[in-house]
């Protein structure tokens, strides 16, 4: 492909050269011979700034969105005015626009994300589909599991798995779409079919700064992003700016789909919730649904009508979206337990927001009440971000609980124990007994120390991660293994039964 078919239908300033190009990078130690090198400003650093290096590796052409570079000497040049939107433009015409050959769901809202993604791939699997998955925990394309390094990936890696899931019969893709990435525009010129919209709590105010912009920044998934809007808009109308977006999505879609609890299109009818699974009808636009679901929890059955009303926005048939449901039975990091044989409950969770964790500490107390349990919540909060949010989360924990262990969750550049005393303030308003310890190992060994018979214990902030990063860079840390390491430790080591093995 030439340098200018690669840039067809990209705002360009100026151009020279027309050299074949051999692949698309925008990292340039990537770059190779006969590259195409997309130079961008981002948030944290200035791709413009390694444009030699990608030359001396071998790159053919370049695109900067800086005006101030000069051309070089024997390489194709191109300036262009937004370096995401061409990096987009180029990444779809290289890889040969495969975003409008598949059907793009994409997802998202503060929580829930990861499990309706998850629940909708079940779904389509169950309707005889073949699906790629794009999200927090990790990426599903072409019968592999990828490791995600983002929630949502950059334009040129994106067509890079849409161009894979194709090649392997795939005709649906799920996205969790953060807001991060709808500001940047990463996701430009992405064509989604179905777009779906979960809750707005608050979380990511040290980027957006306000709740207005992080809404706004929620809308683009349903104005479109340099594509027409998407034919269906799923929203949950419980929430309040869910019902502004099925309103907003009156005039752009052609069909919007809401859900709640009890009303909307689709809703939940005799509800129930045991410690074994969650069982309700599911009401929809025509008729009912018995679904049975391992996943417990109010939040999960909004998850399963977010699911529920994505796969009928995608004419998914109704038997297909009750064995969809049934046959997800956990989410990696998401209300997962520990089992070790100990008389006591270990879960972990990715709760990371103060509404998440009332949400999780509420589930607790409905699985204990009955029984003298008590609900234990360890958590910490992520040092760079949103320093406001830490008394909130404290303050929720606290509220919860019966007893807190307070540590370190991703303090990055900041000192642990400065962000522990922030969370602190919460915790005090709250008059709940707590412990703290900025050593998430020795601070989880303390929460399971702290355990009795029929109490639980919750892990909440890290979920599905691998790392602990601070000042020092990112150590391997998994909740969920150093829970079943202290279990053991404590004497308590029966493995867990195998799936579908006789208990």
């Amino acid at each position: 492909m030439t340098f200018e078919q690669v840039l067809d239908g990209a705002e360009v300033l100026a151009r020279s050269g027309n050299p074949g190009v051999s692949s698309v990078e925008y990292d340039s130690r990537r770059a190779g011979s006969g590259s195409l090198f997309v130079a961008m400003r981002g948030e944290s650093s200035d791709g413009n700034r390694f444009i030699d290096q990608a030359i001396s590796a071998g790159a053919v052409a370049v695109v900067t969105d800086s005006a101030t570079e000069k051309p070089r000497s024997n390489v194709a040049w191109a300036v262009v005015p937004n370096g995401r939107r061409a990096l987009a433009r180029i990444s779809a015409n290289f890889y040969k626009k495969p975003a409008e050959k598949i059907a793009i769901t994409g997802i998202t809202g503060t929580n829930g994300k990861s499990t309706t993604a998850f629940l909708l791939e079940s779904i389509f699997k169950a309707a005889g589909r073949k699906s790629a998955l794009i999200g927090t925990i990790e990426y599903h394309v072409g019968g592999k599991n990828l490791p995600a390094p983002h929630t949502t990936p950059e334009a040129l890696d994106l067509n890079q798995i849409f161009r894979e899931a194709l090649a392997h019969g795939g005709t649906e893709a799920v996205m969790e779409v953060s807001s991060h990435a709808l500001a940047q525009e990463r996701v430009f010129g992405v064509p989604f079919d179905v777009a779906v919209f979960t809750n707005l709590t608050r979380d990511h105010l040290d980027y957006h700064k306000t709740m207005d912009e992080y809404f706004a920044a929620k809308r683009v998934l349903f104005e479109g992003c340099g594509t027409d809007a998407p034919r269906a808009a799923v929203t949950n109308i419980d929430d309040e700016s869910g019902s502004k977006l099925a309103d907003f999505s009156r005039k752009r879609s052609s069909v919007v789909l809401k859900y709640g609890w009890e009303n909307g299109d689709v809703h939940a009818w005799n509800v129930e919730i045991t410690t074994r699974g969650t069982r309700f009808d599911l009401v929809m636009p025509d008729g009912k649904i018995a679904v049975f679901s391992a996943l417990i929890g109010r939040v999960n059955v909004y998850n399963i009508l977010a699911a529920a009303a994505a796969a009928c926005a995608r004419r998914c048939p109704a038997h297909a979206i009750a064995e969809g449901v049934d046959n997800l039975a956990c989410v990696p990091g998401r209300f997962e337990r520990v089992e070790c044989g100990q008389p006591f409950t270990v879960v972990v969770d990715y709760a990371h927001t103060d509404d998440a964790l009332r949400n999780l500490t509420a589930l607790a107390r409905e699985l204990v009440s009955g029984t003298r349990g008590r609900v234990i919540t360890l958590f910490g909060c992520g040092g760079d971000r949103d320093r406001k949010k830490r008394p909130l989360m404290g303050e929720a924990a606290g509220q919860g609980s019966d007893f807190v262990v307070l540590t370190s969750d991703n303090p990055r550049s900041e000192d642990p124990v400065a962000i522990m005393n922030d969370a602190a303030v919460g915790l005090q308003k709250s008059g709940a007994k707590y412990a703290v310890e900025a050593d998430r190992r020795t601070a989880i060994a303390l929460a399971i120390r702290e355990a009795r018979p029929a109490d639980i214990v919750l892990l909440a902030g890290k979920g599905h991660e691998k790392v602990q990063i601070t000042r020092e860079g990112s150590a391997p840390f998994d909740d969920v293994e150093v829970a079943r390491e202290t279990l053991h430790a404590a004497g308590f080591d029966r493995l867990p039964t195998p799936a579908g093995a006789q208990q």
